[in-house]
């Protein structure tokens, strides 16, 4: 039955069709503009440390400011690229004899995938208790027969938020966490995930540049507990399960603690530990960081310790991106730090997806989450940081070699830049918040 002409909007039939078009672009564009000004900060966070990042009393302090607990007894191997990290993980799993609690936000198809699913089938019919979670958007990719080959051999797969037509508030939600426990005695984090574009040796652009870490030690047990959060989230009725708390392993390095987020209105722990560290800084701030995205909480922080005399060096990924969007918010305020004489460097080669900051050259912060918004305030992260200045060391080696392929940035230079990218810059800084 065809609509009554008379009951038609004025609208549907008085409107010619372009300035129709031009009314729809303006209230969508009302309402991404509305969407972006709530997503702004209320409150921009000034902090500073009374302690500098190499005081004996600073690992106690920062752990208490940011409701962390402090664990020492732990040993850290730093793994570079696909090379060292997937034969670790896997040959971790492959020696599983209890539990393996494995959380990831990407579960892509492939090579990669074909091992992990392989590797965590085998533990299960084994024996081995295996607790999975995925994040449904971040691995959406995921095949169903892998799926269905893990669920088939007893593993507890779960999604995490999944997207559905009556939960689109909480789209923009994702777990972010890269978390595998074996046994309750090793652990994993870092920024890998599973997929074919981080294996080999970030030879090429087909292949990714990062950094994973493996750790033994007390430290283990509450990275466990962290993925057992989201793993009830996501499963539902879960009883956590944990084996003996590990005892010290053989590493000589200070104390560490483990540091959750989740989505906020502007702050949580996690963004307060990364302000705190900057503010404990006396001589160095050294950041490796894709997605560079800052807000007016974490500039403040930067041009604080810079006004103290520090020196500061980020190294970002340049324009072999998985997100150039991302990347124009980034370079948005390029200009205002090269100002202050931040250092900044873009690597060549191909994506930098590494996560690292080292403050002082003692204190070093790595885990899951990016130095932007969308980890500090809007996905579910994990990091880890030490105080120990071989870990440090280590670190700052891995940095050195990618600065070699790195371009660094001069202001003068940066001042040259076209027109065109000006206006992408400014365009997509408005996104800021969200990315």
């Amino acid at each position: 039955m065809l609509p009554d002409p008379k009951l038609q909007s004025s609208f549907e039939m008085g409107m010619p069709p372009i300035r129709r078009a031009f009314v729809i672009l303006f209230f969508v564009a009302l309402v991404v503009a509305l969407g972006l000004a709530l997503a702004q900060d209320q409150t921009t966070l000034r902090l500073r440390s009374a302690y500098s990042a190499d005081h004996p009393q600073y690992p106690s302090y920062i752990a208490a400011l940011s409701g962390a607990d402090s664990r020492r007894g732990n040993d850290y191997d730093v793994l570079v690229n696909g090379d060292q990290i997937f034969p670790a993980m896997l040959a971790a799993i492959n020696a599983a004899r209890q539990r393996i609690s494995f959380e990831t936000y990407i579960y892509d198809s492939g090579q990669v995938a074909n091992q992990f699913t392989d590797a965590l089938e085998a533990a299960a019919k084994r024996g081995v208790h295996v607790r999975i979670v995925v994040d449904s958007l971040g691995s959406s990719s995921m095949e169903e027969a892998h799926a269905a080959r893990l669920r088939a051999a007893g593993c507890r797969l779960a999604e995490f938020n999944p997207v559905a037509w009556y939960s689109l508030e909480h789209v923009n939600y994702r777990s972010h966490r890269k978390i595998l426990v074996v046994d309750g005695e090793v652990g994993f984090t870092g920024g890998v995930g599973v997929a074919d574009h981080w294996l080999g040796n970030g030879q090429d652009k087909e292949h990714w540049r990062e950094t994973h870490v493996r750790i033994r030690g007390p430290i283990v047990r509450l990275m466990e507990a962290a993925f057992y959060e989201n793993f009830g989230e996501a499963s539902g009725p879960e009883e956590p399960e944990f084996g003996e708390e590990p005892g010290p392993a053989s590493g000589d390095h200070g104390p560490s603690i483990v540091v959750r987020s989740s989505p906020t209105g502007g702050s949580n722990d996690l963004k307060r530990l990364y302000l705190l560290a900057l503010a404990s800084a006396r001589r160095t701030v050294d950041i490796t960081s894709p997605y560079f995205v800052t807000d007016e909480s974490t500039r403040w922080s930067l041009e604080d310790a810079v006004s103290r005399g520090v020196k500061i060096r980020i190294l970002v990924e340049g324009d072999i991106t998985d997100a150039m969007p991302v990347k124009y918010a980034s370079r948005a305020h390029y200009e205002q730090f090269l100002e202050r004489g931040i250092e900044i460097y873009e690597y060549q080669p191909t994506m930098m997806h590494t996560k690292v900051m080292v403050v002082d050259g003692v204190w070093s912060m790595f885990g899951s989450a990016n130095f932007d918004n969308r980890s500090l305030e809007l996905n579910d992260e994990l990091n880890v940081a030490v105080t120990s200045r071989s870990v440090a060391e280590r670190f700052l080696n891995e940095m050195a070699n990618d600065l070699r392929v790195s371009r660094r940035l001069t202001l003068e230079s940066w001042r040259q830049r076209g027109l065109l990218n000006r206006t992408r810059e400014k365009f997509w800084q408005a996104f800021g918040e969200v990315f």
